[in-house]
């Protein structure tokens, strides 16, 4: 059994109860490895670990959780190739991609390697007499993170880089689907100078591990990202031992197109948001939302754009989009194809599978046309390559259409009006807002998050992680009388 198969506990790499086979989607027959995974009884023992070693890492000062956050970022962007090349391998994005995800997650450990110098206190006078307050942020204890396959390596970074600057202990529970690269950032993590203890990482069944996290009366907080419905049932068992929740969860985001956009910047940013990723991003643009005026050129540009797109295995020279994740993912995707059929919508382009000189889960582009926001397919998030084109007769009519969901992650407008641009800042039901860019793509240093039903409790990324990871406590103290 190797050591990088296994589970990350108590400071020791452990074995399981039974392993998973990790194969790669752009070639099946090209086997990864295969990787313990943890059961109950491990689940309590990691959670032990980090509830022991929490006190020691909150007490450890600026200094020392500086040097082993930095430590951890400079080894990840130092090895992006390396490890962006087995992300890819795994999990299927292209290559330029899957190196770009792990330089950014070493970019998250230095910004909150950055964090932890930078952690003030508010001190100010009390309305009565004599006396002084404090406010000071302190950790939240024991926090439980659950990510997903999309972004294997960029979304637990942005989760335990501030988990750890802030002082908790962190019990980490990644996608069965990408194993390699959690074992991968996990080796990093630990040759960093933490508290034995301090991070665990457990691998296994969402509805065995989720359960048990969300359940336990020894985690403080939980931070998922993920669908709606695993999102919801986890904040149902959480709010039973009253955590703080983190939710993370689905979205259908709109990207409007109006009469006096650049169509060429339009189509560009429209391939991009849609199709980046394979469509597997929560910040994929899956509705397009263009006005009557430009609606015929549009559809026929970018159409032509889709059907120029490489498909192909990840790690080939060119490939612009590479397999979906797996059998159930493509199987899902191609449902959705006769979903929209039968719903009367018409398919363009793509959405059938596509043969490879590798037997992997690649599928086409798809772009459906003459859609309803009613329809499903414009209701529901597919995480696929497919975005679907609706008709409106007004930019009114479109913002309308946009903010007909459930969802409001991310929106964007191609536009050259500062009117309408500003309008649509302000009326746009989402939690980011993209004028004149695609709506995937977003920074470290900002806050990430949506409304509805994308998003549950305080954002992530940049300042605004502390809103999870820390406690507020606000101290008073009598002056007492002059010595």
């Amino acid at each position: 059994m190797n050591l990088e198969t296994r589970n990350y506990i108590d400071g020791q790499w452990r074995a399981g109860t039974g392993v998973v086979e990790n194969r790669n989607p752009s070639d099946v027959a090209d086997l990864i490895g295969s990787y313990e995974q943890a059961d109950g009884g491990q689940v309590e023992e990691a959670i032990a670990a980090a509830r022991s070693a929490q006190p020691e890492w909150a007490t450890a000062g600026p200094e020392r959780r500086y040097e082993a956050l930095m430590s951890i970022g400079r080894e990840l962007m130092a090895r992006a190739t390396e490890i962006g090349t087995m992300l890819s391998r795994e999990e299927g994005k292209p290559l330029a991609e899957g190196r770009g995800e792990v330089y950014r997650a070493g970019q998250f450990f230095a910004y909150f390697a950055a964090e932890t110098v930078r952690q003030m206190g508010e001190a100010t006078d009390s309305v009565r007499p004599g006396i002084e307050i404090e406010i000071r942020r302190e950790p939240l204890g024991v926090v439980a993170l659950i990510t997903p396959w999309n972004f294997p390596i960029a979304t637990p970074a942005w989760k335990i880089a501030p988990a750890l600057a802030f002082g908790n202990g962190v019990v980490w529970k990644p996608a069965t689907l990408t194993p390699a690269s959690a074992v991968m950032l996990t080796e990093i993590i630990a040759r960093a100078d933490l508290p034995r203890g301090v991070f665990n990482l457990v691998m296994g069944s969402g509805g065995e591990i989720g359960r048990r996290l969300a359940e336990s009366r020894s985690v403080d907080g939980i931070s998922f990202t993920g669908s709606v419905p695993v999102g919801r049932r986890i904040a149902a068992s959480g709010i039973g031992t009253m955590k703080k929740l983190q939710m993370e969860m689905g979205s259908k985001n709109p990207l409007l197109v109006m009469d006096d956009a650049d169509l060429d910047l339009a189509i560009a940013h429209a391939c991009n948001a849609a199709f980046g990723g394979t469509g597997q991003k929560c910040t994929a643009a899956s509705r397009l939302i263009v006005h009557a005026a430009v609606h015929d050129a549009f559809v026929e540009k970018l159409v032509a754009a889709t059907r120029a797109l490489k498909v192909g295995h990840a790690l080939e020279a060119g490939t612009q989009i590479g397999p979906v994740v797996s059998a159930q993912q493509l199987a899902q995707d191609l449902d959705y194809i006769a979903l929209g059929r039968s719903e009367g919508a018409e398919l363009l382009c793509g959405g059938f599978r596509v043969e490879a000189p590798t037997d992997g889960y690649f599928m086409a582009p798809a772009i459906f046309a003459n859609t309803r926001n009613d329809m499903r397919i414009n209701q529901e998030e597919m995480f696929a390559p497919i975005t679907c084109i609706i008709k409106a007769q007004s930019y009114e009519e479109a913002l309308a259409i946009a903010n007909d969901s459930e969802f409001g992650l991310t929106a964007a407008i191609m536009t050259r009006s500062l009117a309408r641009a500003r309008h649509f800042r302000r009326h746009m039901r989402a939690g980011c807002i993209m004028v004149n860019l695609p709506t995937a793509g977003t920074d470290y240093h900002v806050p990430f998050g949506g409304r509805g039903a994308s998003s549950y409790g305080p954002r992530e990324q940049g300042r605004y992680a502390a809103e999870f990871y820390t406690t507020v406590k606000t101290a008073y103290v009598a002056a007492g009388e002059p010595v």
